[in-house]
């Protein structure tokens, strides 16, 4: 089975977003985990927008990176430009992909439109995923 981690800044929206929706795109083909270059908490808009497409990542915690520190990844995924350009080396053959999404816990204005960032975010990180591992390179 192949390692896959997902990194973001804070590990606590796109990157449990991402972790969730692969696990269901990809079955068993993929060990998937989820980290943050500085963790903070799940946000409750990631867990109720996920809720909403029937995967539950109520359980998941922001972990961050160093807990993956020696651990060896086929493929590492970054999902915002921070966790890129901070983004530990993995010993191995690891293929980084990398690509930028908007922020959703930025969002700032009433709670409908704060899950509907969510919502946005989660679906453009869904249809990239749907193409993983042929997505970009970098």
């Amino acid at each position: 089975m192949q390692r896959v981690l997902i990194l973001c800044t804070g590990n606590s929206a796109r990157s449990q977003m991402a972790e969730g929706l692969l696990r269901r795109l990809a079955g068993e083909r993929f060990d998937v985990r989820s980290a943050g270059t500085k963790p903070g908490f799940v946000r409750a808009e990631a867990i109720a927008v996920m809720k909403e497409i029937g995967i539950d990542i109520s359980a998941h915690r922001s972990k961050h990176v160093d807990e993956f520190a020696g651990d060896t990844f086929d493929y590492v995924l970054t999902v915002c430009d921070n966790a890129n350009e901070s983004c530990p080396v993995y010993p191995g053959h690891t293929t980084r992909i990398h690509r930028n999404f908007e922020d959703p816990a930025a969002v700032e204005g009433s709670e409908e439109e704060r899950l509907a960032a969510f919502r946005r975010v989660r679906d453009q990180i869904q249809r990239y995923l749907e193409t993983f591992p042929s997505a970009d390179r970098h």
